[in-house]
Formats: structure tokens, C-alpha cells, sequence
């Protein structure tokens, strides 16, 4: 019975369990589960974004970042048309369905302003907190856009509980963006 079946398996998985690959792709053809590409299953009943699964399910580890950080934390109204996902440099990205651009970024600053959330069932996957996106939409601006750094900070700093002190604490561990956030924030204060 599909109910017993995790909310995401892989084929390997159902093998395992003695599920056949007869019974697998009968439940698909039914629509019981969804393939979400190369031996990845979602079952159908389960509420939750099918693209965040797959990033989830085949990079643990991965953080999403920049446009996408940004319109998450309601730092920015642009909606980005791919997902942004940061893997740690050295990595090799995964081959998703899911529209996804990959950042590699460095593995000593990887987990600053880093934060977890649950995908679905045992699934999480990271999410830079506000201030980090911040830092690197400065520290990318050139390929991000300078006018897409300065709004998020804006936006920010309105914020009931905002602290530019954290954010240049924070800032000290990026030197590619300090200068550049030390002096707009001289302008927005």
C-alpha cells in the first residue's frame, strides 16, 4: 500500500522494501506517486513544493541563496525564474528537473548566516537568514545587480528589529562586500 510508503523514495529504496518495478510505475501510471526524474518518487498526497524536495533529496547540504534567499525573507519583489542553490565549492551540482542555478561558495564562510527548514517528513534544507543574502547580494552585486543589493538592505533596515550592528559584524568574514555595505548603509542611516 502506497500510504505506508515515505513521502520521497528512491527506487533503490523500493527495491529494498521488495516493492517490484512492476507495482512502482503501476502506481505512477494510476498516479498514486509522481516521478520527480532519475529513480526519484513523490508520493501524490503529499503537500508540499515537489522542485525544494528534489534539491533537498539529492543535495543534502545545499542552502538556497541570493534572488531566491531574497524573496523568501520578503527582501525582494523580483521572483526569480530559477531557484538559487549554493553547494559548498568543490561539490559536484546534481542533475535536477527542478529549474535550479548553482553557487558554489566557500566552505569556510558555507554555514555563516545559515539557517534549517523542513522540507517535508525527514527532508530539510538550509536557507541563508536575511543578513547573509544581504552580504552576498553585495559581494555579487556585479553579477546580481547593485539596485537588488541596495533595495534588500533598505527593506531591511525598516525592519522592527533589524541590527546593522550584526550585519557588519557578519560582514567582516566577506571583504569583497564590506566597503560596499559600510558605505550605502552611511547613506540609509
Amino acid at each position: 500500500m502506497p500510504r505506508k510508503l515515505p513521502a520521497v523514495i528512491t527506487r533503490n529504496e523500493t527495491s529494498r522494501l521488495g516493492i517490484s518495478k512492476r507495482q512502482l510505475y503501476a502506481w505512477r501510471d494510476e498516479g498514486v506517486i509522481q516521478p520527480l526524474g532519475g529513480g526519484l518518487f513523490l508520493r501524490a498526497d503529499t503537500e508540499s513544493d515537489p522542485d525544494l524536495i528534489e534539491i533537498a533529496a539529492r543535495a543534502p547540504g545545499a542552502t538556497l541563496c541570493l534572488a531566491t534567499a531574497l524573496a523568501r525573507h520578503d527582501l525582494s519583489d523580483e521572483i526569480p525564474d530559477t531557484i538559487h542553490v549554493a553547494i559548498e565549492r568543490g561539490r559536484r551540482p546534481p542533475r535536477t528537473r527542478a529549474p535550479v542555478t548553482w553557487h558554489h561558495f566557500d566552505g569556510p564562510t558555507f554555514d555563516t548566516g545559515r539557517e534549517k527548514f523542513r522540507v517535508i517528513d525527514e527532508l530539510t534544507l538550509g536557507v541563508q537568514g536575511p543578513v547573509r543574502t544581504i552580504i552576498d547580494s553585495f559581494r555579487l552585486r556585479h553579477r546580481e545587480g547593485r539596485d537588488i543589493a541596495i533595495e534588500a538592505l533598505r527593506r531591511w533596515l525598516r525592519r522592527r528589529g533589524s541590527q546593522p550592528a550584526a550585519l557588519l559584524a557578519m560582514v567582516r568574514d566577506f571583504p569583497a562586500a564590506e566597503k560596499s555595505i559600510r558605505a550605502t548603509l552611511e547613506v540609509l542611516l
